[in-house]
């Protein structure tokens, strides 16, 4: 090679690394066109392995595995793993003032999160939604499901079809369709074929609450049913939350995981 096009090249990355050093990080990468999941433990610590609960937060643990659909499609789904006996549950809403997720985690001083129920372009839920007591739009009848809290805290992920709202005084809910899982068996339901990012609550056989975060655009709702029912988390119930754009998780702590919605976001379940 010409001792011009070897400085060249040489020019070029002392270009290169430099401009690492000065921001002391990686460049972003994308993942289908979408931002990575940035999660990791604690500086320092080895990358996570997959199938193993990492406890991030009091009440909080989180967990990583590889999930792969019949199609060949293939994400790494994040699940956050909460003790309803030492977390709290509430669900923020600004239909006004709709935030990123990390303003949301800075403005309720959350440990972790995860985006709510469906929401129209004016930013109102289409389902019921109750924050703090206040209740907005109205109750999905014969399907769906709904995330609630009554006012003794207790916790309560039910589906609308078996269990219609009867109009119970709640603290905090959201709704959102489908039931993707009931009483630990798989549901049956008809949806599109789009391959989308996946936000699920479910609750375990244990007594837990999941946040399950799938960021990539690899899974239709049936796929991620069935991967639901066949994983090794024990699922009880799941319910699909918004997803594609809105699809965000965040957990702080000594395991973090920030999955960033792609809008600003108007509804979120916080735990704190």
């Amino acid at each position: 090679m010409p001792a011009k096009q070897i400085a060249k090249v040489c020019l070029i990355c002392c270009l290169l690394v430099g401009s690492l050093l000065a921001c002391n990080v990686l460049p972003n990468v994308t993942y289908n066109g979408t931002p990575v999941v940035s999660s990791s433990p604690a500086t320092g610590s080895p990358t996570p392995a997959l199938k193993v609960w990492y406890p991030a937060a009091t009440g909080v643990d989180v967990r990583y595995e590889d999930w792969k659909a019949p199609s060949g499609h293939e994400d790494t789904v994040t699940i956050a793993r909460l003790d309803l006996k030492r977390v709290h549950i509430s669900v923020g809403y600004q239909p006004n003032q709709p935030l990123s997720m990390n303003e949301w985690m800075k403005r309720t001083g959350a440990v972790a999160m995860i985006n709510g129920g469906y929401f129209d372009a004016r930013n109102q839920p289409e389902g019921l939604l109750v924050s703090n007591g206040q209740a907005h739009g109205t109750s999905y009848s014969g399907f769906g499901g709904m995330l609630s809290v009554d006012a003794q805290g207790n916790v309560s992920l039910r589906s609308l079809r078996d269990q219609p709202y009867a109009g119970e005084q709640l603290q905090q809910a959201t709704q959102s369709s489908p039931m993707l899982m009931l009483n630990g068996q798989r549901t049956q339901f008809t949806a599109n074929t789009d391959f989308q990012r996946r936000s699920i609550v479910a609750t375990d056989k244990q007594g837990h609450l999941l946040l399950i975060a799938s960021p990539g655009q690899e899974f239709t709702l049936n796929e991620m049913a069935n991967l639901l029912a066949k994983s090794d988390l024990s699922i009880q119930n799941a319910l699909n939350l918004d997803g594609g754009s809105s699809t965000g998780l965040y957990v702080t702590g000594k395991q973090q995981v920030s999955i960033d919605p792609l809008l600003m976001i108007p509804i979120v379940i916080i735990v704190r």
